[in-house]
């Protein structure tokens, strides 16, 4: 039986054994966020439309679990449509020359009560470098389809100047309009698409 959302917090390793399995993203349902100062003065958050992914895991080890997503860089969306063309052009993603912006996954830590640290690799514009998520574990269940989800939290933070995203103005009254500091936030919901064992 599935663990689910309304068990308690902390659970044993042994009742993630049966969520192993291959699992799709499920974009519907799910959110790839960003935020970032503007100004500095208030956040500016943003997320991506057009993404997948794939999850490998194993309940008995979830050290050999795996996390692979692709985003597509031009369905960036921040409710103004001069500030989203901007983000895709060059000065930014670049879109038309990097469409896809790749995350893998280079190992998993489990750090107790359903909290993980999923350390990985993150290429955007050409440009792969390391990336650590805080990741937790939301629940897993069958859904009114008859599905297996499985639901995941995770955040990071990361300098977007050093994969190529350096791009700033100065402001008169000091400091830049966009600050280097960029936090990521997943809200992660995906259906199982594999019974046996993947990794």
């Amino acid at each position: 039986m599935f663990v689910r959302k309304d068990q308690p917090a902390s659970r044993e390793s042994h009742s993630y054994a049966a969520l192993t399995g291959a699992y799709a993203i499920d974009p519907v349902h799910s959110t790839i966020g960003f935020a970032v100062r503007h100004a500095m003065i208030s956040n500016v958050r943003g997320r991506f439309t057009r993404y997948e992914g794939l999850l490998k895991l194993d309940g008995s080890d979830p050290a050999r679990s795996e996390a692979h997503v692709s985003v597509q860089t031009n369905s960036t969306e921040t409710g103004i449509q001069e500030r989203d063309a901007h983000l895709k052009g060059p000065e930014f993603f670049d879109s038309a020359a990097f469409p896809l912006m790749v995350f893998h996954s280079t190992g998993i830590s489990p750090l107790g009560h359903d909290a993980f640290r999923l350390d990985g690799r993150l290429s955007i514009k050409g440009i792969e470098l390391p990336l650590a998520l805080d990741i937790a574990f939301g629940g897993a269940g069958e859904d009114a389809y008859g599905q297996q989800r499985v639901g995941f939290e995770g955040t990071a933070t990361l300098r977007r100047s050093d994969w190529g995203l350096t791009w700033n103005t100065a402001l008169e009254t000091g400091g830049v309009l966009i600050s280097d500091k960029v936090t990521l936030t997943l809200d992660i919901s995906a259906v199982r698409v594999e019974e046996t064992p993947a990794v």
